[in-house]
């Protein structure tokens, strides 16, 4: 029986890629060296950085602004600029607000969340900041149906570390064998679980290669219709 269902929050239920790029496209006409690098080199410049500075703000080293004006600042100079300070710090801001203007949760995400609510016990495991997690749940409608959230600032360990995945499952009082984990990484959600003894569903939304291996993980492309995913995540339906 499955007493737990935990799950991944950005680009799981939160769409984190509907939001980056909507404020990228924002930041992209505040200068004509971002408008000639191309939207989709843009966005995949912004992500490399993006993710060379999460770390150090997971960790506490950089403090999230700060690192917000740090990534725009190497972004124009990728884009053969050097900016000032002023420029770096207005980039930083018209994203931030475009950000948080453009938030929704994934389709079908608060309908899943709350049929699964209904059964068992709901679970958020993210690499993230917690107040960042928070707000994102409570302005998606999500966090009612949420028991649980674990974020890897509070925890001081990220996924894939099983580690994560424990901390999740004893505050939810449930044990591996008795939970299911659902995230769109194959990295940190699909190996992670696997490591912890937890069965995963992967949500491969993008159409992102299938791994070696992949053969015996439930993969999913949507989160609808929410009957469908029900049967995977309960056991009650065939990969």
């Amino acid at each position: 029986m499955i007493r737990a269902v935990l799950f991944d929050l950005d680009d799981t239920l939160f769409d984190h890629q509907y939001c980056s790029r909507a404020a990228l496209a924002g930041v992209r006409t505040m200068h004509p060296a971002f408008e000639g690098m191309g939207a989709d080199d843009f966005e995949r410049a912004h992500s490399t950085l993006l993710e060379a500075l999460h770390l150090d703000v997971m960790i506490g080293r950089l403090d999230p602004d700060v690192a917000r004006i740090e990534r725009f600042r190497r972004l124009y100079q990728m884009a053969g600029i050097e900016p000032d300070a002023g420029l770096s710090r207005r980039a930083a801001a018209s994203y931030r607000e475009g950000f948080l203007a453009s938030r929704r949760p994934i389709s079908g995400a608060v309908e899943l969340l709350a049929a699964v609510r209904a059964r068992a016990r709901v679970g958020i495991v993210s690499n993230n900041l917690l107040d960042e997690q928070r707000d994102k749940l409570a302005h998606c409608g999500l966090a009612p149906y949420v028991d649980v959230l674990v974020v890897s600032e509070e925890a001081g360990i990220s996924k894939p570390d099983p580690g994560i995945f424990a901390t999740a499952l004893s505050r939810l009082d449930s044990r591996a064998d008795d939970a299911v984990m659902l995230g769109d990484s194959w990295a940190a959600d699909i190996r992670g679980a696997m490591a912890a003894g937890i069965r995963p569903v992967w949500l491969n939304r993008t159409g992102g290669d299938v791994p070696a291996g992949a053969a015996s993980v439930a993969m999913i492309t949507s989160l609808e219709p929410t009957a469908m995913v029900m049967r995977l995540i309960f056991g009650e339906a065939r990969i």
